[in-house]
């Protein structure tokens, strides 16, 4: 899923280390753009590092990835933390989460999934990429 993502961060022109980033920190989100992104470190007590890092004009966006073929308990727990961050990040400004994600597994986990959804603004998956969501998010 991440080199998909990534061929249409490409796709839709932004530019590895210059206008996205892969795997990178909190940290360093934090001291490359001077934002306070503590809330989602637990005051700096948990690294997080996001899959991409997107950048534009006025947000920066952390990016998580990822495809399951199928069910299981890492399904609920990925949806429950990505629902924390996503709560975590509605009072940051200049930072938004974006979350794609896409599989058969979250067939047997749609409740969970379902939960993440009504909480995250931005939760997309591998049609919404060949639709042009990059445009629409970063732009």
């Amino acid at each position: 899923m991440e080199n998909l993502v990534e061929s249409y961060l490409l796709k839709a022109g932004f530019i590895k280390s210059e206008t996205y980033f892969k795997e990178m920190k909190i940290s360093d989100i934090e001291s490359r753009w001077r934002l306070d992104l503590s809330t989602l470190s637990n005051q700096g007590k948990t690294v997080k590092r996001f899959d991409f890092v997107v950048k534009n004009e006025n947000t920066v966006f952390g990016i998580e990835t990822n495809f399951y073929t199928g069910g299981g308990s890492k399904l609920n727990e990925t949806a429950r933390s990505y629902k924390n961050i996503a709560v975590e990040a509605k009072g940051l400004s200049n930072f938004t989460f974006v979350w794609f994600t896409d599989g058969r597994g979250w067939f047997s986990a749609r409740n969970n999934l379902e939960e993440t959804f009504d909480v995250l603004e931005h939760i997309y998956n591998i049609d919404d990429l060949k639709n042009g969501v990059m445009d629409r998010i970063f732009k």
